[in-house]
């Protein structure tokens, strides 16, 4: 059930996408330093929509690296803990009375 909800999703995805691409098939002119370049106006969003998620990922690494590196820290010092837990409860208990 769950495959084909997804692939009704991304049916449904795949024809927006062709449905905004026909309807948007006029060509604009695109300048940048080097040049130019005469593209069709849905190629030129979906370019710049792709190159935005890609800097939004390369921003957001830094701080996934940060928190990957105090999880496993922490997982580290957890288990050392753990284990001197297992070994004072291992220890006999000596009775004074």
């Amino acid at each position: 059930m769950k495959r084909i909800i997804t692939f009704a999703l991304l049916l449904l995805v795949a024809l927006l996408g062709l449905s905004f691409a026909l309807m948007n098939a006029e060509p604009v002119r695109l300048d940048y330093y080097f040049g130019t370049l005469q593209a069709p106006l849905s190629l030129v969003v979906v370019i710049a929509l792709i190159i935005g998620a890609g800097l939004g990922v390369l921003a957001s690494m830094g701080i996934v690296l940060s928190q990957k590196r105090e999880l496993a820290r922490l997982r580290k010092s957890a288990k050392i803990t753990e284990q001197e837990v297992a070994n004072l409860r291992a220890l006999p208990l000596k009775d004074t009375h």
